[in-house]
């Protein structure tokens, strides 16, 4: 398809990047902490490391690790949230050479282990609170060096202790565990600031990261990220916010989990690149304490799935916050409901961006100019040196205005899943797209917007209901808190639409709602059934499982 989205393109931003500029994430790490090593990178809980701390603890770090004999190529394993310790191993693997396997730690024993088998993972760093997972299954792996940490590891003293006592006998959260020869963190860095650091050539060919998708429909798969998919992603993002934030002026709120490849990417990554300041959360489902942890920053940049958005949104105090540095809300993840983007702006003077991604695509693919004024319900535009084309079920281009899967060519796009070339091969065609799965439309302008996601489809009578379309009728009634459309089974008309919401008005009926999707809705797309919940399932990040309430 002929780049029409340029022409839509603020000015100031390329219509292609510069991939040759960093050679790997490495390169890009060096120079940063070298441009920016006095002011601050990262902060947790009131404590920061500057960028020259973050170049000695993470060179400290990937010493250690080539210490162990772990040779270019070997994967490392992250269990742990938002803590200081995440971007210091995470450097510290690259710069050593190695791949970096980020793992949820609320997996199960299952799905971990699944995890560490399929990644082939020798070594791990895991946040202690977890280890009990672990124990469990390290015997079926190959993990051969357990790394345990703290939460306060990298706090000074007294925090340190203070933190880490509350944490183990106060509030009990870590459960007994047991894995001979765990090494702890703090010892780790010890070891490895008497040991050098080998410089271990990197270029775009050489893997970064084994980033698992999130597994929901099914056993999880490792997309292969190289160094020159993560580089580009980054001069891709960057080169987006050029006209509107100068380097070492910004600080982004990362509530995302870093193990996420939004969160790893857009917060983690890119804004070390820019010398940015990323305040990290580690635990944002206490809305209260994370509304009480924003009062105390003045910060220029949010980044958010729908869900977090909509949850500050109806946490009490957050409309009272000072929102006058706030330049950027960027959600992505999910889609942004109508209803959310649109109170955002409400409350907070700003906009609620959407961009669009995938774990196979680094993950920017498309992103809305930051110039908008207000939510459009769009993904946006493919940005610097990406290829956007809609295709039907013969991998035929579509027109603009026809609706059919989107697919996604660019640098950032994964070299394929890890040792999974067959199903590599179902979502790369020849020429190089990457079949996402969403289905969407684009307009003349190069404006694309998402239907929905293709096995999400509602097949009712022959018709097609997309159930975000449903969800974001249902979420414009005042007395709906959340809602998710499923697709069930039906006698007359193959499938019918259910509906679960959490409600926010108690005395909401499913009568009112259904009358006020017949207001909004064709028939065939109003609800057959309705069902009340106190909660939706969600993964760690707040994506809605649509799977879970169909089967349930």
């Amino acid at each position: 398809m002929e780049k029409i989205w340029l022409r839509e393109y603020p000015p100031g931003v390329p219509a292609d990047i510069d991939l040759n500029e960093f050679t790997s994430i490495k390169d890009i790490l060096e120079k940063s902490c070298l441009h920016f090593a006095d002011l601050p990178a990262y902060s947790n809980m009131g404590v920061s490391l500057r960028y020259r701390d973050m170049d000695r603890l993470s060179r400290d770090f990937g010493a250690y690790l080539q210490g162990l004999g772990l040779g270019k190529g070997e994967r490392v394993a992250l269990m742990m949230p938002n803590l200081l310790q995440y971007p210091v191993a995470l450097f510290g693997i690259l710069r050593a050479g190695l791949i970096a396997v980020n793992v949820n730690p609320l997996y199960t024993p299952r799905e971990l282990e699944h995890q560490l088998k399929d990644s082939g993972a020798s070594a791990i760093i895991i946040l202690e609170n977890f280890a009990r997972t672990l124990q469990e299954v390290i015997d079926q792996t190959a993990v051969k060096t357990v790394i345990t940490t703290q939460l306060g590891d990298l706090f000074p003293f007294p925090k340190r202790p203070l933190i880490n006592f509350v944490v183990k006998r106060v509030k009990k959260l870590v459960p007994t565990w047991n894995i001979p020869g765990a090494v702890p963190f703090r010892q780790a860095l010890n070891i490895g600031a008497a040991r050098p650091l080998a410089d271990v050539p990197l270029n775009h060919d050489d893997l970064a990261f084994l980033q698992y998708t999130g597994g929901t429909t099914g056993v999880s798969k490792g997309a292969m990220l190289t160094h020159g998919n993560m580089v580009a992603n980054l001069q891709q993002a960057s080169a987006w916010l050029s006209p509107f934030s100068r380097p070492a002026e910004d600080t982004i709120i990362t509530a995302l989990p870093l193990y996420h490849i939004f969160s790893l990417t857009a917060n983690c990554l890119t804004f070390m690149k820019v010398g940015g300041h990323n305040i990290l959360i580690t635990n944002p489902r206490d809305m209260p304490g994370f509304v009480k942890e924003l009062g105390k920053i003045k910060f220029t940049v949010i980044t958010g799935v729908n869900t977090l958005f909509n949850g500050l949104l109806h946490t009490p105090g957050f409309d009272q916050l000072d929102f006058s540095t706030l330049k950027i809300s960027l959600g992505g993840g999910m889609a942004v409901q109508r209803a959310v983007a649109e109170r955002w702006q409400k409350v907070t003077g700003t906009p609620l961006i959407e961009a669009y991604g995938l774990t196979e695509t680094s993950p920017a693919a498309c992103i809305n100019p930051l110039t908008l004024k207000e939510y459009n319900g769009s993904i946006g535009l493919p940005i610097s040196s990406t290829e956007l084309s809609i295709r039907d079920d013969q991998d035929r281009e579509l027109g603009i205005g026809e609706t059919g899967e989107i697919c996604i060519r660019g640098p950032q796009v994964m070299r394929g899943y890890w040792n999974r070339p067959e199903e590599t091969a179902q979502v790369i065609n020849r020429d190089g797209y990457l079949r996402t799965g969403d289905i969407g439309i684009i307009d003349e302008r190069g404006y694309t917007r998402i239907v929905d996601r293709k096995k999400d489809l509602i097949l009712v009578s022959g018709f097609n209901v997309y159930p975000n379309e449903i969800e974001d009728v249902v979420v414009l009634h005042p007395g709906v808190l959340e809602a998710a459309a499923v697709g069930v089974p039906d006698e007359k008309s193959g499938e019918a639409v259910k509906l679960v919401v959490v409600r926010k008005d108690p005395a909401l009926t499913a009568e009112a709602l259904i009358e006020h999707c017949r207001q909004h809705l064709t028939a065939y797309k109003v609800p057959r059934r309705i069902e009340f919940r106190t909660e939706l399932p969600k993964t760690n990040v707040g994506k809605i499982l649509r799977r879970l309430l169909r089967d349930g």
